[in-house]
């Protein structure tokens, strides 16, 4: 066979004709896959110029002739994490088969919001539904004089939302709230463990290094080596109520849990209303809509009653051995309000606070300025806690956060209790 004729020369150039006649000047591959980038962005993808650029060059090595090709090499260069997979193939099928897939996409969102919640389509389906109508390009408006307004005795919005109660917010408000959750960081205090790390510089002297250094010099000692303890921040375990009382809080505050749970390990997360659910490994999921859908899955008591001590025997007996080592700091996140009255509250909570290092509990119903204790619950929870907080609105969200950097800050707690 000669060269001219081989099967594989043939098919090769073929592509290169190919591939260089839709990247060309005149071609439009190139503004549709910027818009395609512009899509998955939308969609929540973390996508940049840098993979618009990397699907360019992938096409250039694939037939686009074949639809299969192209979808295996734009998902291998532009997706990084495999729970975004489902989200690039259902936009990949809608965006490069039908032009007028905008209309369609907000046909069926608009369809979907008429549907029963238990019909509704996955969150992956409704962020894509949204992300396609955003294409629709909107009317611009008319051109009118810019109203003045009087300044001088009004407050920016950023700081009116900082000091709104969670259960006061319309839902485009919420929104804005979950996103600055998201962006909360929770420096807890480091502990000294057990373990020692090498380190030049420090307090203690390491003789068995020391004199395993001296052998490559023949026994004698040049250096003396020094090590120092190793800090690490200690686990955080979190119990939250998700009774009807506490359901709007709850929703808010799984945002807050989800978001810490990101950001560092020996995060623990349980909800608690009739029984107690262990929901770690849910929000352990970056894609926070994912991870919320997971946990609706298996908690099947949101916006129940509540049986508060039950569930933290139930919590003491099954978990604290395993979560609550190593000086564990647990938040515990109920306004207090047991159906069973004060039943056996006083002995799980006490039990609950010998087995950690910080108790703080977050109560809703302390942001009333006359807030008093009078629940039985309340009253036989309270002396066994080291903190009681507020938790309603993202500044006692912001001062948890500096009480939990705070290493002095649960002996001062524990003596105002």
């Amino acid at each position: 066979m000669t060269p001219d004729r081989d099967p594989s020369r043939i098919i090769g150039a073929a592509q290169a004709r190919a591939a260089g006649a839709a990247l060309a000047p005149g071609g439009h591959l190139a503004d549709n896959l910027l818009a395609f980038t512009r899509l998955l962005r939308r969609t929540g993808l973390p996508l940049g110029p840098g993979e618009a650029i990397a699907g360019l060059e992938a096409l250039t090595q694939v037939d686009i002739a074949d639809r299969r090709q192209v979808h295996a090499a734009l998902r291998a260069v532009m997706v990084h994490r495999r729970e975004h997979f489902e989200i690039f193939d259902q936009a990949f099928q809608l965006f490069w088969r039908d032009p007028e897939a905008a209309a369609h996409a907000a046909a069926m969102a608009l369809m979907d919001a008429n549907k029963p919640k238990d019909e509704k389509a996955p969150p992956v389906s409704r962020r894509l539904a949204e992300a396609m109508q955003g294409d629709k390009p909107k009317p611009p408006k008319p051109a009118e004089e810019p109203p003045q307004h009087d300044m001088t005795f009004t407050v920016s919005e950023r700081e009116r939302l900082q000091q709104m109660d969670f259960e006061a917010m319309s839902a485009a408000e919420i929104a804005e709230a979950k996103q600055a959750i998201r962006r909360l960081t929770l420096p807890l205090d480091e502990q000294r463990t057990r373990r020692f790390r090498p380190d030049p510089f420090g307090p203690v002297a390491d003789l068995r290094a020391t004199v395993r250094e001296s052998l490559r010099t023949g026994g004698e000692i040049l250096d003396l080596e020094r090590r120092r303890r190793v800090t690490r921040p200690p686990p955080l375990v979190a119990l939250c109520d998700i009774s009807g009382s506490m359901s709007r809080y709850a929703q808010i505050l799984l945002h807050f849990l989800h978001a810490v749970a990101n950001d560092r390990d020996r995060v623990h997360t349980f909800l608690f209303g009739t029984r107690l659910t262990n929901v770690t490994r849910q929000l352990r999921h970056r894609d926070p809509e994912v991870a919320f859908e997971m946990v609706s899955h298996i908690v099947p008591d949101w916006s129940g009653g509540t049986r508060i001590g039950e569930s933290l025997a139930l919590f003491n007996r099954l978990w604290g051995r395993r979560v609550l080592g190593q000086g564990a700091v647990v938040l515990l996140i109920t306004d207090g309000l047991d159906r069973e009255g004060a039943k056996g509250l006083a002995e799980a909570t006490e039990r609950l606070r010998g087995s950690c290092r910080r108790l703080i509990w977050l109560n809703p119903l302390l942001r009333f300025s006359g807030f008093q204790p009078k629940s039985q619950g309340i009253r036989a929870m309270l002396p066994h806690v080291d903190d009681f907080r507020p938790v309603h609105n993202l500044n006692s969200l912001r001062d948890l956060v500096a009480t939990l950097s705070d290493p002095h800050a649960a002996q001062r707690g524990r003596m105002a209790a």
